[in-house]
């Protein structure tokens, strides 16, 4: 199992990012968490396989309809994380 956080600047808040992120972790099947952060952000901590990990880092960089990313920084992460996949 592999965990990472990414922090993904651009138009990321109020353009359904959370939720997009959301929905394509459970479909990758990992757990974790998205949310906004107060600079304008939205960082992602994911848990699981390290392909799907990978998956998730690809589609970050371009996020869903209606968002612009600007940058994607990825780290590596032995916090905690969540069961499923929540939003904040």
């Amino acid at each position: 199992m592999a965990q990472a956080r990414f922090l993904v600047s651009g138009r990321v808040q109020g353009v359904g990012f959370r939720a997009a992120t959301r929905s394509e972790a459970l479909h990758l099947g990992l757990s974790g968490h998205a949310r906004n952060l107060r600079d304008g952000n939205v960082e992602v901590i994911a848990s699981g396989d390290p392909a799907a990990i990978d998956t998730l880092a690809d589609w970050l960089q371009r996020g869903p309809p209606g968002a612009r990313v600007d940058a994607v920084v990825r780290e590596s992460w032995d916090g905690q994380v969540p069961r499923g996949f929540l939003t904040r």
